[in-house]
């Protein structure tokens, strides 16, 4: 019997301090419910170098936290050269983003980079809203665009292995 292969998830918005975080805590939580946690693993980054080293912002976290995913302990990185081949998925929260992802991407690699709302059945091909300048609701809206997408992500992932 052969080892199951590991599944690499990165999850990229522009600071990682919002969306990004929220996705890999909401993807973690349903990973480990799933009892996949063996086999699936999830970052999160920022295309940008704003927020390297911070924890995710506090209206993030807060919102987070009241559906159960707690984040305190991420601190937000910059998408690296290598996560491209680390990585079997890079999957950008907006359009902005995964042009970004896209032009840096190594063209061996470019079939991993796509958006989040690619596995959606309700937001597919949608942007995830950068909350960051809004109100609480704006954090509420990304949760439940990240929770539905997450599901269709994981069903993705387990039905491919």
């Amino acid at each position: 019997m052969t080892a199951a292969r590991t599944v690499k998830v990165l999850f990229v918005c522009m600071g990682n301090i919002c969306r990004s975080p929220t996705a890999e805590a909401v993807f973690r939580h349903k990973v480990e419910r799933a009892g996949a946690g063996e086999f699936i693993l999830c970052d999160s980054a920022g295309t940008h170098d704003y927020h390297i080293g911070d924890p995710p912002d506090p209206r993030t976290q807060a919102a987070a936290l009241r559906r159960g995913y707690p984040m305190h302990h991420l601190r937000g990185r910059q998408v690296a050269r290598a996560d491209f081949e680390a990585f079997d998925h890079l999957l950008a929260m907006d359009r902005g983003n995964l042009t970004l992802l896209q032009r840096r991407c190594p063209s061996p690699h470019a079939h991993k980079v796509a958006l989040l709302t690619r596995f959606s059945a309700a937001w597919r091909e949608l942007e995830v809203p950068d909350p960051y300048y809004g109100g609480p609701k704006g954090f509420e809206h990304v949760l439940d665009m990240v929770e539905e997408a997450a599901d269709g992500l994981l069903q993705h992932i387990l039905d491919s292995r």
